[in-house]
């Protein structure tokens, strides 16, 4: 079954009917983006899928930030895992004391090999910590939440070899069809489910059922 990341929630409301249309993770922006929130909504928010017994796991997105300052933030708000969406190497990742995932961004073959080497070297040197990936479209001075997807055909030698979540640019119309092409540990949606910026619950759970239904082919 593929797993679900809903990116960019923004309040308690959404976050608990998210969590109940069956999404896997609930992520929440702590990095400069238009849907990084306050630091007690998100406290709100973490809260209240404990609280409501959801089987939803808290992602706490960062960029850059200084690894010990996060460490503070993660044990502070209770969140599930911490995902690194910048340039964070692997001393950073050695440093990190909760479960995270760690992003990569393609553009071209240069950019799968650079991130094949990467993974690798996680995988072999952090036998003992609780680490996911995921892959994103490369976009200058972005460090993600562009819309737009990436050549899928680009990730097909890392998604053979790696369980992955793919991001950039999915929505309820062509999530079955990343599926299909890359067969993916999970699929991360933020601005594919919005109406004007805004999360959208419609389009929320159409995505939901389109990877479900994906899944039962």
């Amino acid at each position: 079954m593929t797993l679900i990341k809903i990116c960019g929630i923004t309040s308690e409301k959404v976050a608990l009917e998210t969590a109940a249309a069956g999404a896997d993770f609930i992520g929440i922006v702590f990095a400069e983006s238009p849907r990084e929130i306050a630091p007690e909504v998100a406290q709100k928010i973490t809260s209240a899928l404990k609280a409501n017994i959801t089987n939803a796991k808290s992602v706490g997105v960062f960029v850059n930030m200084s690894s010990q300052v996060l460490n503070q933030i993660a044990a502070q708000y209770g969140l599930d895992f911490v995902q690194l969406s910048g340039d964070e190497n692997l001393e950073y990742c050695k440093s990190l004391t909760c479960p995270f995932i760690k992003a990569f961004h393609l553009s071209d073959v240069a950019s799968v090999e650079t991130a094949m080497i990467k993974i690798q070297e996680i995988q072999r040197t952090l036998l003992d910590k609780n680490v996911l990936f995921l892959l994103d479209t490369a976009a200058p001075d972005k460090y993600g939440g562009t819309g737009s997807t990436f050549n899928w055909e680009l990730a097909l030698p890392i998604t053979r070899q790696h369980p992955v979540i793919i991001a950039g640019g999915l929505n309820p119309e062509n999530v079955g069809e990343a599926i299909k092409t890359l067969q993916p540990w999970g699929v991360d949606v933020s601005s594919g489910v919005e109406t004007n910026g805004v999360k959208d619950m419609k389009k929320i759970v159409k995505l939901i059922e389109a990877v479900r239904q994906t899944d039962a082919m």
